[in-house]
Parts: structure tokens; sequence; C-alpha cells
């Protein structure tokens, strides 16, 4: 008798065509956060026409599916999560799905995680269809909106995405390793992300009389090369922290100084209580900097998203059917945390969860583009992949009696954070 898992991934061989027409078709059709009608409709309709039970997210963006083979209320779901915006970013690529939207591209890999859980919800449905489920399952498949603006999240929970899910997963290209490799991390695996944002108010005045202003241009450049010399000498040698300013804006004519100065940056941290210790330590420096300047500073704070914190018992699933689909050569532990930013998060404060990190450069490649990238592209072999990796990972937590249904589809009473949370 042919195992389950072989019969799973010869249907995702048999898929893997398509799913690379499918990513190819998003990398030329890239939407942007909050503009992402398209991309839903197509996959609202693909996933309806594949039989499975689908809801459109708030606002006609972001796709819900749901396959359920428990012939009466069994078992919580376990969702596949994948996102499907794009970036402001020019494909400058030369290749003949190259994005023919100016200035917008998926240069993330969204266009790849959306594609992967595709994959995964083709494949279970099929095998669904035709009874080589060894056992019920009961998946539900997101599709979410607006990661890069961290809105898409909290948008589909509200809409439902986590009613009756007892845990998550999710994959992200990672242009760092190549195709083959899957890298693994329990805790934290990217940071938290907080927007900066600050006002300097001083007094106007000619710039050949700066004596009679209060410069607010003058303290804002004190003040970001004080946080960019104080903030390592105030955090915990082994704590993570970054802080960065992308903009500054202020004044209208180079020789008047300006009343104000608006600066807008970001801060990174891993340990709820280093972000409490650094939001702290900027006030107090932003404060002297005022008295010294004689201006006045306000400073504010967005959270974007919290850290994504993996949950041990989810890592260790995904790491054993990796290791069955590719064997141990095929395992990268991740040594530290990204401090980048995911919203993944907002799900993982309501729900046990994991991302791991799949390889998608061509191996032997030199310079390979990187995230954010205006020539970020992927090896597509890894749709297939990850594909394989999350619909098994699927099938293998609802194995009656194995300890993954035990740990993942009982219901819990205690925290599912590895870490305390924030």
């Amino acid at each position: 008798m042919i195992a389950w898992q072989s019969r799973l991934s010869a249907k995702i061989d048999q898929l893997s065509d398509s799913l690379i027409d499918f990513r190819r078709n998003l990398h030329r059709n890239p939407e942007v956060s909050g503009e992402e009608f398209q991309t839903s409709l197509t996959l609202y309709q693909l996933l309806g026409d594949m039989g499975l039970a689908v809801r459109m997210g708030p606002d006609g963006r972001g796709v819900l599916a749901d396959l359920d083979t428990f012939e009466e209320n069994g078992s919580p779901a376990i969702a596949l999560r994948g996102d499907i915006d794009a970036l402001p970013i020019h494909d400058c690529k030369d290749v003949a799905y190259c994005s023919q939207k100016e200035g917008v591209m998926h240069a993330c890999g969204h266009d790849a995680h959306a594609t992967v859980v595709l994959g995964a919800a083709q494949a279970l449905q099929q095998m669904a269809r035709s009874g080589e489920l060894p056992w019920p399952i009961r998946a539900r498949f997101i599709f979410q909106p607006a990661e890069e603006i961290c809105t898409g999240a909290r948008d589909m929970i509200k809409a439902g995405a986590l009613e009756e899910v007892s845990a998550i997963l999710a994959t992200h290209m990672e242009p760092g390793l190549p195709f083959g490799k899957v890298g693994f991390r329990k805790g934290e695996l990217t940071a938290s992300c907080e927007e900066i944002q600050i006002k300097i108010h001083g007094s106007s005045g000619h710039g050949a009389r700066p004596y009679e202003a209060n410069d607010p241009i003058a303290a804002a450049a004190q003040l970001i090369n004080t946080l960019y010399l104080a903030l390592p000498r105030v955090t915990q040698t082994h704590e993570a922290v970054v802080a960065s300013f992308g903009q500054i804006h202020g004044g209208a004519s180079p020789n008047v100084i300006p009343e104000t100065v608006e600066l807008g940056g970001t801060l990174r941290t891993l340990l709820p209580q280093t972000r409490q210790d650094t939001i702290r330590h900027i006030h107090r420096i932003a404060e002297g900097i005022a008295m010294a300047t004689q201006t006045e500073i306000e400073v504010k704070f967005e959270l974007g998203t919290d850290a994504v914190r993996n949950d041990s018992n989810l890592i260790d699933l995904l790491k054993e059917n990796c290791v069955e689909m590719l064997g141990m050569p095929s395992i990268y532990d991740i040594p530290r945390a990204s401090m980048g930013g995911e919203d993944f998060a907002f799900y993982l404060d309501q729900v046990p969860g994991a991302m791991v990190r799949l390889g998608c450069a061509s191996p032997g490649a030199e310079n390979w583009p990187m995230l954010h990238s205006t020539r970020f592209d992927i090896d597509e072999r890894v749709l297939a992949l990850g594909a394989n990796l999350l619909a098994r990972s699927m099938v293998a937590a609802f194995e009656p009696g194995s300890r993954w249904h035990e740990q993942l589809l009982t219901p819990r009473t205690t925290s599912h954070h590895d870490s305390p949370p924030d």
C-alpha cells in the first residue's frame, strides 16, 4: 500500500507547473496593500471552483477557504496563511513574468506565499475528494491582504479567520538560503516593529541670523545623532535594538529656519521589556535635547506589529515532516531572530503558530537579490516544496492518538506563547 505521504507528494508534483503559472500571473499583476481586489477575486473564484467553502475578506480583499472532512463537529481547524499584497517598488528583472504595473512588484515573495498555500489547498482537496486522506482533517486557508502595512492580519481576524482554529502555520521566502534548505527557529523569529513619530517645534528666523531663532533642524540633527550613539550604550549587550530614521521633513526655503521639523522612523526590538525600556530612553533623550536647544519635542510611538514567537510544538511538527521529505541536510537552524517585522504576529496573539523560512535562491548562485530588491525573484521549485511541507504537516497533526493531535488540537488552558506575552 502506498503511504499517504507518497500520494500527497505525487499530487503536488502534478500541480507543480500550474503553481508556477499561478505565481507568475500574480507576479505580472501585483497589487499594493489595500488594493488587492483582483488578486482576491481570482483566488475566491479558484478556491470556490475547487469545492471549498469560501468567504471574501473585508471590503473585497482577502479570502478564507475551509476544508472539513469530519462527518460531525469533530475538531478545531488548523490554518495555513499566505499574504497577497505587493510593494511600491519598480520591477527591474528581465523575465517574461516581470511586473506589468509601473512601480509595483512582488519584492517580498507574497505571490509565492499565496501560491504555496493554494498548492496545499488543492492537494488536500483532491485527496479528500478521492478518499485518499488517511483520517479526517479540518483546514482553513487564509489569503491575507495588507501585510506590508500591518493591517491585514487584524482585519482578517476580525472577519473570523481564527474562529474555531487551534493553530496556524505559514512560510516566508528566504533568499539568503538556497532552494532545498528550510529555516527553523523556536521562540522569537522576527522583531516587534514600532513606528516613531517625532515633531520638533522651534521658532523661525533668517538663515543668516540663527541666534534669533530656535532651530528645529539643528535639534533634529542632535536628536538623531544622540539616539544613534546613546541607545546601544543603555541596552544590555545581549539584547537587540534597532532605531532608524527614514524621513525628515522641514522647511520650504534654504535660507529660512523653519518653525517645525517632523521625523519618521522605526524601532525594532525582540523582548517586551527591552521595548518598554527603549521607549523610555528615547523620551528621556528627547527631553534633554529639547531643553538644550530651547525647542519642544513631541514623541509618539505606533505599534506596527509584535514579535513573531514560534510555538515549539509546531516547529517540531514542521521540522519532523521536513526531514521525512528532504532529509536532515535540508534543516537550517536559524541562529538569531530577524529585526524585520511580520504581521503574522497578530495571529499568534490568539493561537499558537509557526513560520518557517523557505530557501528560494538557486543553489550556487552568487549575489542573489534579497527581499525588497528591484530584482527579487525565487527558484520556483520552492512552490511545490512549500506546499508539500504545509500539507503534510497539516495531515500529520490530525493523526488520531499522535502527540501532535494531543498538543495542537486539544483546548489549552494556559498561554500558547513560549515567551511571555507583551
